[in-house]
């Protein structure tokens, strides 16, 4: 459902991506995973569409993005670190702003509209202005303009920032639950929500693939005297994986 080939990104001489090629499958939670500055983000943004990339394809739904942009599109959810609200709107019309410009209108708008005011849990705020929401339903509201179209893939730059533990068990939820019938990428720094749903993990650091596979895959390339693969944490793995770039002694 997506799948990225050499992707490269070069702003001057700094290299942001270098040869980065990985696939999420139909169905599947796919969690990019690396220090900050790692490239995670700027990944999303070509994948979205939002940059043009120095090398490389990305193909989503089959569709090649740098073709066709604009049906590649139309199949992405996209919620970015920075969440596009406009504080000045209410909650619902923000969303009814969006999904108009996603091309929905009619009963189709107002299904999709109170779809997502309750798997997002925005009833008790939807007509409040977007200026008073906390970060956290902020969040939410940046997780339902992603939704509001019935995306086949959604791609989600750091999805639980800035939510309390409630709210983090709750996106996890819906996550889950979205993941039977959607792709989903989702990039974070934190170790214990790629743990908590991710099938499979990409780590880049410093713009290049580190390594990728599902946690077991990922453990038993870690040499750690004293323990078996299966008994290592994630926390662990990654730092293991990422020894050689970080310059921890063995």
């Amino acid at each position: 459902m997506i799948d990225v080939q050499n992707l490269s990104m070069q702003y001057g001489s700094f290299v942001a991506l270098k040869d980065v090629s990985f696939k999420a499958n139909p169905g599947e939670v796919l969690g990019l995973l690396g220090p900050n500055g790692a490239g995670k983000t700027t990944a999303m943004r070509i994948l979205t569409t939002y940059l043009y990339p120095s090398a490389g394809t990305v193909k989503v739904d089959g569709i090649d993005i740098l073709e066709s942009p604009i049906e590649a599109r139309r199949r992405i959810g996209y919620l970015p670190e920075t969440v596009p609200l406009y504080p000045d709107m209410r909650v619902d019309e923000y969303l009814a702003f969006v999904g108009r410009a996603r091309s929905l209108e009619g009963v189709k708008l107002a299904e999709r509209l109170e779809w997502v005011k309750q798997a997002c849990h925005l009833k008790s705020v939807w007509k409040h202005l977007l200026c008073e929401l906390s970060k956290g339903y902020g969040q939410r509201v940046g997780l339902a303009q992603a939704l509001i179209h019935d995306p086949k893939v959604l791609i989600l730059d750091e999805p639980t920032s800035g939510l309390d533990p409630i709210q983090i068990m709750e996106i996890r939820a819906l996550v889950k639950s979205l993941a039977k019938e959607k792709t989903i990428l989702f990039s974070t720094h934190i170790l214990q929500e790629v743990e908590a749903l991710a099938d499979r993990i990409v780590i880049i650091n410093e713009g290049e693939l580190v390594a990728q596979g599902t946690k077991a895959e990922l453990a038993a390339r870690v040499q750690n005297a004293g323990k078996a693969a299966q008994d290592l944490s994630l926390e662990e793995i990654f730092i293991g994986l990422l020894r050689p770039s970080l310059g921890v002694a063995a």
